[in-house]
């Protein structure tokens, strides 16, 4: 597997080709997720939830996520590695900016903040130094507590407007990608349409770019997944041949499927 960059993705994106991506937090499945040549991954906040066993990705801490980096980078050398900064580690440019050159430095390729028009002066600030930006939009996890639970985002016409135009604003400040989560179909597939980079979505349906799922949701670990996951664990080989299933599914356009999706 050969090194993947944002040109690699970007490359995708136009030619209409779907890639995966899989969360993971430490060396010896990082070295799995790349033997099933598996394009990114991402150090989420939701190490918080599977390996700390908190109920939210809150109580996650910068250093929580350097460190996970670091394990993650010495398990694999191909797959583009994005990593979360954590809740309270962006909410001014200075802390921005420190917070994110530690997790480069512990070996993530791009960072991923979570909101809409009021980071992109930190998107920008971020890029120009050199550290590429992935944005969150629809269910922003970290913000659970303003949104009022887990729940699906942009049903109504004006709340997806104000994603789409927020979605444009994130690019035009200089992300690179995008990670979409629980909204609909429909509006996937619009971001998908309407962005020059490429839209990830988790539980956004199956026309976005990407798909991205939680390493113990795809194998069948997580005792109460959410609706937009298959587990990729039942019928297979073992963990190798499951992540391998998932990779060829969102490539194929097999996964998602029409019961993974909202309308």
């Amino acid at each position: 597997m050969s090194k993947v960059s944002i040109p690699t993705l970007l490359a995708k994106k136009r030619n209409s080709q779907k890639f995966a991506v899989v969360t993971c937090y430490d060396a010896s499945f990082a070295g799995a997720v790349e033997r099933a040549g598996i394009d990114v991954i991402l150090v989420g906040d939701s190490l918080g939830n599977v390996l700390q066993g908190h109920s939210s990705t809150l109580p996650v801490t910068v250093e929580d996520m350097a460190y996970h980096t670091a394990c993650v980078a010495r398990g694999c050398s191909s797959p583009l590695i994005v990593s979360d900064l954590p809740f309270g580690s962006y909410h001014s440019e200075e802390q921005c900016l420190n917070n994110a050159t530690s997790l480069m430095r512990a070996g993530a390729h791009m960072v991923k903040l979570e909101g809409g028009t009021w980071l992109c002066d930190t998107i920008s600030k971020l890029t120009r130094i050199g550290i590429p930006v992935c944005g969150h939009l629809g269910l922003t996890p970290q913000s659970v507590n303003v949104l009022g639970g887990f729940r699906v985002q942009g049903r109504e016409q004006e709340q997806a407007q104000a994603i789409i135009e927020d979605a444009k604003a994130l690019e035009a400040a200089g992300a690179s990608l995008l990670v979409v989560e629980c909204v609909p179909r429909a509006l996937g597939a619009e971001l998908s349409r309407a962005l020059s980079i490429p839209v990830v979505g988790i539980g956004a349906g199956a026309d976005t770019d990407a798909q991205v799922l939680v390493l113990h949701d795809l194998l069948g670990v997580s005792p109460r997944a959410p609706k937009f996951v298959r587990n990729f664990a039942a019928g297979s080989a073992g963990i190798q041949d499951a992540l391998e299933r998932y990779r060829s599914a969102v490539e194929n356009g097999s996964f998602p499927g029409q019961e993974h999706g909202f309308d």
